[in-house]
């Protein structure tokens, strides 16, 4: 099959080392995403053409600036569709990902794509985050679901205290959100002081030019 630099090639202009079922998995994106948003709507019209880049690539830019290692655990909050949680599990295989979200037909999708797809490596789970109890996570990932001071009240309480034996690792135990825009005023109301890394500086796209990735260490 075919593909244009907008679909695999700009994943591949990034990330290369996949193998034969990670590449193909991520081929397929966009013909079930698109066969399933026909039916259930969990992607802009507009954004569906450009699945690659502002939902795939957008994604992996957490793999870019966090290489997890085997056997982490990671739930995504407010999952929606998918995103970040299934392009990151295509990308880290050996991670085990807890996709969660308020909106059951949202789940629907995700585990429609997980099982089309033969990504294994997701758990579903219907529900807010915020009711979550008795599990723990090394990470939170999110993308665009809510202020940063409600993404670390959610997530703090699911996080796992950093190893010891962890300690040098790039990026600590945390809270990764995917945001865009103006976030000064957000994270002053946060409490917090996260480490906030732009996105345009790993991918050379101008679709990123306003988007970062906010770190907050648990």
């Amino acid at each position: 099959m075919e593909t244009t630099p907008q679909k695999l090639e700009l994943i591949l202009k990034y990330f290369n080392d996949f193998s034969a079922l990670q590449t193909s998995q991520f081929l397929a994106l966009e013909n079930v995403y698109k066969d399933w948003n026909s039916k259930i709507n969990v992607i802009s019209r507009k954004d569906i053409d450009s699945i690659y880049l502002h939902h795939v690539l957008h994604s992996l830019s957490i793999a870019a600036i966090a290489p997890f290692d085997e056997g982490t655990q990671i739930i995504d909050i407010g999952c929606g569709g998918g995103f970040p949680g299934v392009p990151l599990a295509i990308f880290f295989p050996n991670v085990k990902f807890h996709l969660v979200d308020s909106i059951a037909k949202k789940l629907k999708v995700v585990e429609a794509v997980c099982l089309e797809l033969n990504i294994q490596n997701i758990t579903i789970q219907h529900t807010r985050v915020e009711e979550i109890k008795n599990r723990k996570f090394d990470f939170a990932v999110s993308r665009a679901v809510a202020p940063l001071l409600d993404l670390w009240k959610w997530s703090s309480p699911l996080l796992k205290k950093q190893n010891p034996t962890l300690a040098e690792r790039e990026i600590p135990n945390g809270l990764i959100c995917l945001k865009g825009g103006d976030l000064h005023q957000e994270i002053f109301e946060s409490n917090v002081r996260p480490k906030m890394m732009s996105i345009y500086k790993i991918f050379e796209e101008e679709y990123f030019r306003e988007k970062f990735i906010i770190h907050v260490k648990k």
